[in-house]
């Protein structure tokens, strides 16, 4: 009872802290994958959708006669 009475003072050892840390890099790492996929998926659409327009644009017969 004593003993954890004063590990319950003392705070976590080193090893704790370090697993601690660990976690907390592990879940930053995944949420900066995730961010990494999303931007990724990002610039190909606007690739492909500056590709569309300019292909839209180039083409003669899909521009408007003027009123």
């Amino acid at each position: 009872m004593i003993a954890f009475i004063r590990r319950m003072i003392a705070g976590p050892s080193p090893d704790e802290l370090a697993a601690r840390e660990l976690d907390s890099a592990k879940r930053a790492l995944l949420q900066a994958q995730s961010a990494q996929e999303f931007a990724r998926s990002q610039v190909i659409y606007n690739q492909q959708r500056i590709t569309r327009l300019k292909a839209y644009l180039a083409d003669p017969d899909n521009q408007e006669t003027p009123l």
